[in-house]
């Protein structure tokens, strides 16, 4: 909001033709390197670094619009409704690309309050103590940890404040609530840590069950992302990038002739956000990796375009078959790579129970991809529809239909689309 003021002349999202997410960051970004430019000007005029980083005009700005924003004050609010309903516009429309949703949806600017309520009810308690400056910390020294503010001296409240509030409202919204899973970068271990220690010293036990899925940084072939240098990697951008290199591959292999227009556009979506998800989730999550998007896009290998076309390849099986599969014989001879297929399929639910349990989604993925070349292995050496045999037919035709529903339902929860045709 200051560096919008200070440098954007009224500036935007539909003047500069921007997603109003990508103008705000804009500004995020130039109050952060404004905010170093300063504290360099200070220290060249004698000031000490620690002192500069406090003195910094910019920063005194930002304290006082968060005072007024706290207030309540018109002018402020205003401003600040504006500017996040352009960040929240910008930010539909990605989720919408992502083909993400959410069940409920908690703002910070809602949330502060009830943490500040719960910092009251902690100097009640003695949870919470206040310093000689009016500030309030949470003594986690027991914990083996330190003392953690949660309330700054001007009574405004801090990352913490906010968190414990959103925190204690999906523990007081959702009944029967265990505990909650963070699912937030390795950069904030320490943040949550501090955090789960200090709800169950507000009263709310169940969160020692809390748990961070800290997961590792994502890197591009040109290098980190680092938001506040202006150096991030759009995810609109690659996402773009995504759908477009899947048009240009099917183009070039032939992949979706025959479908119209529409059709194509579909399928280009699924395959290529199917692809950028299947190749994220496919590590653990703990893990950095290096996210290349022309390999994850390649139609063989360990991918989510080579599923997607397995998938397609059953189904399409199938349909080719009008056979009642009703009455299957089970006590037919058995190929090795049918019964591969069989032994996989049954694992299923205890890879479900196990990718559950470790919190981790890339054990869906891989069983996903072994399950597809177990199937593809299958295919290729055993007759199907051209089995003379129509037991052994009908048997077969059940590996394709089960196939293909634990390929739907497996990367279906790892919120990947399957295309009706490729």
């Amino acid at each position: 909001m200051v560096a919008w003021k200070l440098f954007a002349n009224g500036e935007t999202p539909e003047s500069s033709d921007q997603k109003g997410d990508k103008f705000v960051g804009k500004y995020y970004v130039k109050f952060d390197q404004e905010y170093k430019k300063q504290i360099q000007d200070l220290i060249s005029s004698g000031i000490s670094e620690e002192e500069a980083e406090k003195q910094a005009p910019i920063l005194l700005q930002a304290r006082e619009t968060l005072q007024k924003w706290e207030t309540k004050d018109p002018d402020t609010l205003a401003l600040w409704e504006m500017m996040n309903g352009w960040v929240y516009k910008g930010f539909e429309s990605s989720y919408k690309t992502m083909g993400v949703s959410f069940d409920k949806l908690y703002y910070e600017s809602n949330t502060y309050l009830k943490g500040k309520d719960e910092v009251d009810k902690g100097l009640e308690t003695g949870a919470m103590f206040k310093k000689e400056d009016g500030s309030v910390w949470c003594d986690l020294t027991d914990k083996g940890l330190d003392q953690k503010l949660v309330l700054r001296a001007d009574g405004t409240a801090v990352y913490m404040t906010q968190d414990i509030g959103t925190a204690i409202l999906r523990f007081q919204e959702f009944a029967g609530l265990d505990y909650q899973i963070y699912t937030v970068g390795n950069e904030q271990e320490y943040h949550f840590k501090v955090l789960f220690l200090i709800l169950e010293k507000l009263g709310f036990a169940q969160a020692k069950n809390n748990y961070h899925l800290s997961y590792g940084m994502v890197e591009l072939p040109e290098g980190k992302m680092k938001s506040r240098e202006g150096t991030v990697v759009d995810a609109d951008d690659i996402m773009s990038e995504m759908i477009e290199t899947a048009r240009s591959i099917a183009a070039e292999q032939g992949k979706l002739d025959g479908l119209n227009e529409e059709e194509k556009t579909l399928a280009f979506d699924n395959i290529g956000i199917g692809a950028l998800k299947y190749f994220l989730l496919k590590v653990d999550p703990r893990k950095g990796m290096m996210f290349n998007p022309a390999e994850s896009i390649d139609f063989q290998g360990n991918t989510g375009p080579f599923i997607q076309y397995t998938y397609v390849r059953s189904k399409s099986v199938l349909n080719k078959s009008s056979n009642d599969l009703t009455n299957i014989n089970l006590d037919l001879s058995l190929a090795e790579s049918e019964k591969n297929v069989i032994k996989r399929i049954y694992d299923f639910p205890t890879i479900l129970e196990e990718s559950a349990k470790l919190y981790n989604p890339g054990i869906v993925a891989n069983y996903i991809y072994e399950l597809v070349k177990d199937y593809n292995t299958f295919y290729q050496n055993v007759n199907i529809l051209k089995e003379k045999d129509v037991e052994l037919v009908n048997l077969r035709l059940s590996f394709s239909k089960l196939t293909s529903q634990v390929i739907e339902t497996g990367m279906g929860l790892l919120g990947i689309q399957m295309p009706d045709r490729m």
